[in-house]
């Protein structure tokens, strides 16, 4: 166990951290699973925004790479597109 004080400070903080991540990247995958499930093309584009903000944020934040936060947006997109 870590007996100096900036080390405990940092096992604080880390599990905060983790904790924060975790929440927001089950409500992004939540969301997108949403999204998925919709048929009506008017309310995908309205929730598509929000998920695309979401995901910009995870990968910002360095909670997904960039190129996975890329790729779901380009699916998803390509998934709003072809609904009617």
């Amino acid at each position: 166990m870590a007996t100096h004080k900036s080390a405990l400070k940092r096992i604080r903080s880390s599990e905060t951290k983790r904790l924060r991540n975790k929440y927001q990247h089950k409500t992004t995958r939540n969301a997108i699973r949403d999204l998925r499930a919709m048929t009506k093309k008017k309310d995908a584009e309205a929730k598509y925004i929000e998920i695309t903000s979401m995901l910009d944020k995870l990968a910002k934040n360095n909670v997904i790479h960039n190129n996975k936060a890329a790729n779901l947006k380009s699916k998803l997109a390509k998934f709003v597109a072809a609904l009617k």
